[in-house]
């Protein structure tokens, strides 16, 4: 299984939005994407989809930037994930076997709860487990 690339971008974008939200000043995309070593382009792309769904908010100007909204302690991986991949399941049995083929049993079953660890799982958890070790 592989998520994509702007996935990874993502998720490691807002725990770097996360560390930085104690100075309450915007973060930029060149040092996002210095951070990540990816280009201002394609970091762009993927923030302004985080944007769109209400996960970053962005500033423009000579000191803007992007931040995490009053609310990101509750945002998911899983929300994440599907900001920039989409909502579509994972597995998709091309089989016309009805309601009862076991292998879509098997699959559906384990993306259920792979998907339930993604979405008990927030950006502030890994920020309070950083701080506990």
């Amino acid at each position: 299984m592989k998520f994509s690339r702007g996935t990874n971008y993502a998720l490691h974008t807002m725990l770097h939005l996360a560390l930085s939200s104690s100075t309450n000043k915007p973060v930029g995309v060149q040092q996002l994407a210095e951070q990540q070593n990816v280009s201002q382009a394609y970091l762009s792309k993927i923030l302004t989809k985080l944007v769109k769904e209400g996960m970053v908010s962005s500033v423009s100007g000579a000191k803007g930037g992007y931040s995490l909204p009053y609310n990101w302690e509750s945002i998911s991986f899983l929300d994440i994930i599907q900001a920039i991949d989409g909502k579509a399941s994972l597995f998709d049995c091309h089989f016309e076997h009805g309601p009862g083929c076991p292998i879509e049993k098997v699959m559906v079953s384990a993306e259920e709860k792979m998907e339930e660890k993604l979405r008990k799982t927030t950006i502030a958890d890994l920020i309070k487990n950083k701080t506990m070790n």
